[in-house]
């Protein structure tokens, strides 16, 4: 065959670095989009921030807002908080304009709500807090060894994570540590301080707590031999079998039962406990003048601005440099610029949402409606993945709590009038119809599905296991008590 040429014409989307980092922006969380300014910090000369935003993001106070401000003058390369008269269209998100205009998030000193979270002193791990209270016990320095060996064992539970052979055969034989010593030095650790630390199994752990107990404590002896002999009895609330088999009374298991429920079954978890996330909202919802309004939380949003100095070097300069300097500037401009229009869809999506779950705010889950997706999409005019974006690791500060977007979207079951009912306000139904039952007859999945059809609610009876695994509430049978 003879080489060839060939003429054909197609079309392809390519998006612009620019709206490639809008989505990139839009897509990332509160705390991810901090990093990534954190970064472009670092690596844009020409990008500046106008106060230490590092130390605003991350605070997890909310600040009241005042229009007394809102008629400061700020650069036009500087990024939120922007102001009344600063509004302009932007290609990105489906061509949504920006307005900020309804925000109000201009900060006023006087009129602030200050609920800070100091972060805890940093404790010990269980191990360092074992080997101290060691070095300060009457033990010998070769029993102090042994207890060490074991101490090291441990897992972060507490528990002793392998047996004591498998512990005798990896010691050196120079040692000539024997099983004896070590189940020895076992006691010794189990004796060291907080009671349950060096168990091998459940069972133990828990019945060392109890044989800590003072003597004279109600039914202490029959709580230890329950959980040493029957626990999976317990577990399966077959109280018919350990009534027989430990021939005690119905108050008797009772009180031991709740002697074992107040025990902890991983006393190791205590010691170094780890800060936990915090989130820091980026929206705010609050009741203006009997109206429920979202408003951006100004702690959540970075303060840029281009370096007016290099700027201005940029234009009195032409080299071969110039050109670099001219693409980093133009990139700190994108930057800002999508950041604001990052926060703008944020806060229409969210007023969106509380537009639609005003019932919520107002009642509680239980009155949440349903909501989709292509719903927020419709109304606004974007794309239904815009949204997906916007509601993804996104957190609203409401008076009942903070709550992901996504946390108001859910599918609608059928009703006998013809309506739909909230998967969530279903789950929140069901929290109460367990919380309001009768412990010694527990409402089976069955009975719940034939309670809520009498309230005009259609549901299977596996919808209902469905939602009431996914809100950790046990089966029938385990929910049952004395």
């Amino acid at each position: 065959m003879k080489p060839a040429l060939q003429l054909r014409l197609s079309q392809q989307l390519t998006l612009t670095p620019q709206l490639q980092q809008a989505l990139r922006l839009l897509q990332l969380s509160t705390q991810d989009m901090h990093q990534e300014v954190a970064r472009m910090l670092e690596e844009n000369p020409m990008l500046e921030a106008s106060e230490d935003f590092t130390s605003s993001a991350f605070t997890t106070e909310t600040r009241t807002t005042s229009s007394d401000n809102s008629e400061k003058n700020s650069s036009p390369d500087e990024a939120p908080p922007p102001h009344d008269d600063d509004r302009e269209t932007n290609d990105n998100f489906d061509n949504e304009p920006t307005d900020w205009s309804a925000n109000g998030i201009t900060r006023s000193d006087d009129d602030e709500d200050d609920t800070r979270f100091e972060q805890p002193a940093l404790q010990n791990t269980l191990r360092e807090h074992l080997h101290c209270q060691l070095t300060t016990s009457s033990l010998d320095n070769n029993d102090r060894q042994v207890v060490g060996w074991l101490i090291d064992a441990l897992d972060e539970n507490g528990y002793l994570a392998q047996s004591l052979e498998e512990i005798e055969a990896l010691l050196p034989p120079e040692l000539e540590i024997t099983l004896d010593d070590l189940e020895t030095a076992l006691v010794q650790l189990q004796h060291l301080d907080m009671p349950g630390l060096g168990a091998r199994h459940l069972g133990e752990c828990l019945a060392l707590q109890l044989k800590a107990m003072p003597e004279a404590t109600q039914q202490r002896d029959l709580a230890i031999r329950l959980v040493s002999q029957h626990l999976d009895w317990l577990a399966a609330h077959d109280f018919t079998k350990i009534k027989r088999s430990l021939r005690c009374t119905d108050d008797e298991l009772r009180t031991a039962q709740h002697l074992i429920t107040g025990l902890n079954p991983k006393p190791g978890t205590e010691f170094g406990q780890t800060v936990a996330d915090f989130v820091v909202p980026d929206i705010v919802v609050e009741k203006v003048k009997n109206k429920w309004r979202a408003r951006l939380n100004i702690e959540a949003m970075p303060k840029l601005r281009v370096n007016q100095i290099y700027a201005g070097i940029l234009q009195q300069r032409d080299d071969k440099n110039s050109s670099q300097l001219s693409t980093q500037l133009q990139e700190a401009r994108w930057l800002i610029k999508n950041l604001q229009q990052r926060f703008d869809t944020i806060l229409r999506v969210a007023q969106a949402i509380v537009e639609r779950q005003v019932d919520f705010l107002e009642h509680g889950e239980i009155s949440m409606r349903p909501l989709v997706l292509r719903e927020i999409a419709d109304e606004l005019g974007m794309h239904e993945s815009t949204i997906s974006r916007s509601t993804t690791q996104k957190f609203m500060l409401t008076p009942r709590g903070i709550y992901e977007f996504k946390h108001f979207f859910g599918s609608g079951l059928s009703t006998e009038s013809g309506g739909t009912c909230s998967s969530t306000a279903i789950r929140e139904l069901i929290k109460q119809l367990v919380s309001e039952e009768d412990t010694k007859k527990p409402l089976t999945d069955s009975r719940m599905s034939e309670i809520l059809a009498q309230q005009g609610i259609v549901v299977a009876r596996r919808t209902i296991a469905k939602y009431r695994d996914a809100l950790r509430i046990l089966p029938v049978n385990l929910r049952k008590s004395l």
